[in-house]
């Protein structure tokens, strides 16, 4: 399924191998340098909706007026690019400079030499390390050796109706405990007591179990590589996520699904990413809420709602989440010099322009400049977020709501990334091994926790084999 706004990557299990074979190809007759002239350059962007393609022609059209740099500005749909990567690299007519990469995409392409990591380290230290999210920074290096420049973040989140949890006198859902307890209370009658996807041909399902899973210290990996998702806290997490999906609608639960039935008031509790604050307002007439109260005050879900970030499980040493970091890539092949001049525009002057593109969705992994460390967070307070109808993000949810969104990029972790087992996380996002497992679980087959657990575990171990 395609869903712009969750940033959805698909990457097919073969891509890396293809992609090692289209760096040798580009590598060829210096590496295509000849396609970049020093004037100009031309950039990919995975922001490429109509409105938002138009700020960043704004943006390109003000680097070019104080550097003199032309830019080529190409839209990329996120299905397609593994694909255009693969083909260019053969080409030997990689873009200069990707924006809006996300993690697996980023690693993958590490992994097959075509991310210049020098261009990186230059950019950061240029606009100063100290002025990104450290953890930003982490997920987007491999050791000390930053792969791209970390631009922003969108998060997956637990939300919550604090009205309810208020009146049955449960506390926030922010362990496995918890959250089971609140699941299993307010689920009754014609109250959901989570809304949670199952649906087995939806990386969604795997992006929502993976908050649960990282939050009780449940790897894909190991250090070693080794598939770990039959280990014991991977079991818990299969376990309790059978729970929760129990608590919610009968048949499977889609990404759509699940805000559904939130926003209709019909559950009370939903696991969905932080593009859903939109909606969630009355910002978006094409899924407005639909609650009964929301009728007569279309912010009610909004002023009602609490979020959590972190989650923590039995098996968890610290809370934890999943969430995307997107990144400015300079390619092997680009007009470094000039290329790294973009990135670091992007995130100064045009910094503030690109996260405003769409704010619930790309939460500042830059705080802000040497001389004003929180320009940037103190500025995205009041970006206005919406769809049909606009409104500022402190107008419509309370300081400390969104102080917890900045700080859950600290808290985020992601499979197998640190590990330097990208490829196989872009794999798993295509081949949807880990959400199949979940649908026979949670749907009609009702397969056991555990054996969901093997059943993931083996089809992951297989994927891995592909990928060598």
């Amino acid at each position: 399924m395609h869903m712009r706004s969750l940033r959805v990557r698909s990457l097919t299990a073969g891509v890396a191998a293809v992609l090692g074979a289209g760096l040798l190809a580009g590598c060829s007759g210096g590496s295509g340098s000849a396609a970049h002239s020093g004037k100009s350059i031309t950039v990919w962007s995975e922001e490429n909706a109509t409105d938002r393609m138009a700020e960043q022609r704004t943006l390109a059209a003000e680097f070019t007026r104080q550097t003199g740099i032309k830019v080529n500005l190409v839209g990329v749909d996120e299905d397609q690019l593994p694909q255009q990567v693969e083909a260019s690299a053969a080409a030997g007519k990689l873009p200069d400079v990707m924006g809006g990469i996300p993690l697996a995409q980023l690693w993958q392409m590490y992994s097959n030499g075509l991310v210049n990591t020098d261009a990186a380290a230059t950019a950061l230290k240029s606009l100063g390390r100290s002025t990104f999210n450290a953890n930003a920074l982490k997920l987007a290096s491999d050791g000390s050796k930053p792969l791209a420049v970390p631009s922003d973040s969108w998060q997956q989140i637990l939300v919550y109706r604090k009205d309810l949890f208020a009146k049955a006198h449960l506390p926030v859902p922010d362990t496995y405990a918890n959250i089971v307890k609140a699941a299993q209370t307010l689920g009754t009658g014609s109250l959901n007591g989570m809304s949670l996807s199952t649906d087995p041909k939806d990386v969604f399902t795997q992006q929502s179990f993976e908050d649960l899973a990282v939050a009780n210290n449940c790897q894909m990996v190991d250090s070693s590589g080794t598939v770990q998702l039959d280990s014991p806290a991977c079991r818990t997490a299969f376990k309790t996520y059978d729970q929760l999906a129990a608590t919610g609608p009968a048949g499977t639960q889609t990404v759509d699904t699940t805000r559904a039935t939130y926003q209709a008031g019909q559950s009370a509790m939903v696991v969905w990413s932080t593009y859903l604050l939109d909606s969630l307002a009355g910002l978006n007439g094409d899924v407005p809420p639909n609650c009964p109260q929301c009728k007569s005050d279309p912010g009610f879900l909004a002023k009602n709602s609490g979020i959590v970030t972190a989650i923590k499980g039995p098996n968890g040493s610290t809370p934890a989440q999943f969430g995307e970091i997107s990144s400015w890539t300079v390619t092997k092949s680009a007009n470094a010099p000039a290329a790294t001049k973009f990135v670091e525009f992007m995130m100064n002057q045009g910094y503030e322009g690109w996260v405003g593109m769409k704010p619930e969705g790309k939460i500042p992994v830059r705080t802000g400049t040497p001389a004003d460390p929180k320009k940037y967070v103190d500025d995205w307070y009041g970006m206005k977020i919406g769809v049909t109808r606009f409104e500022p993000l402190d107008q419509l949810y309370p300081k400390p709501f969104l102080n917890t969104l900045l700080a859950g990029v600290s808290n985020m972790r992601r499979w197998g990334i640190t590990e330097g087992q990208g490829a196989l996380v872009g794999a798993t996002e295509g081949s949807l091994p880990v959400p199949q497992a979940i649908g026979a679980m949670a749907g009609g087959d009702h397969v056991p926790a555990a054996a969901t657990a093997q059943q993931a575990a083996a089809a992951v171990t297989a994927l891995k084999k592909t990928l060598h």
